[in-house]
């Protein structure tokens, strides 16, 4: 009998590193660009929102276009949504044509996000608001699908004309409004 002969192993594989700083592979992810604040926001937004972290900062070496240390680049998770955020100057400015939807189960979620992302902002109709960075949010309770999304166009509308007297959105006024359609 023939003895056997061991083999050696193939090397590991390295690991494929996602850009700035091994953050979750995603094929698309929102870019913000901000003038000079792009780690105040990644820090700020990681505040509020649970299961979120900053996975990376790139800071600028010696002889780059701001002073050494300055973060050039960062990039954060928020709720397993990947965020790049870029220090690119003053020539662009956030519009409310791009937004940020979160979905709310609650009262409680709509309240505690509306509070902290417009501190500093502007509280705006229908559940919008601008946050102190100027990035447009839309702080939407998932009744408010539901009830517009009924087959009675009744009672999807009277929840619509309720809607649209609120700045912040209350699930309870919509309810009402919604039951006595």
């Amino acid at each position: 009998m023939k003895k056997a002969t061991k083999r050696k192993a193939a090397p590991a594989a390295k690991p494929r590193i996602t850009p700035a700083a091994q953050g979750p592979a995603q094929k698309i992810a929102p870019f913000l660009w901000f003038d000079g604040r792009a780690e105040e926001a990644a820090n700020f937004y990681v505040s509020i929102f649970k299961n979120s972290k900053v996975v990376g900062m790139h800071r600028m070496g010696e002889g780059g276009p701001v002073p050494k240390g300055t973060v050039m680049s960062a990039t954060f998770v928020l709720e397993g949504q990947t965020f790049h955020a870029l220090n690119g100057g003053p020539m662009f400015k956030f519009t409310p044509a791009i937004s940020f939807f979160v979905n709310c189960e609650t009262q409680g979620e709509v309240d505690r996000f509306w509070e902290a992302l417009s501190a500093g902002g502007a509280k705006e109709p229908c559940g919008w608001l601008r946050d102190r960075f100027g990035v447009s949010w839309q702080i939407i309770p998932t009744a408010l699908g539901r009830y517009m999304g009924d087959k009675d166009p009744r009672k999807a509308g009277a929840v619509m004309r309720a809607m649209m007297q609120m700045t912040k959105i209350d699930i309870k006024a919509l309810e009402r409004a919604y039951k006595e359609a």
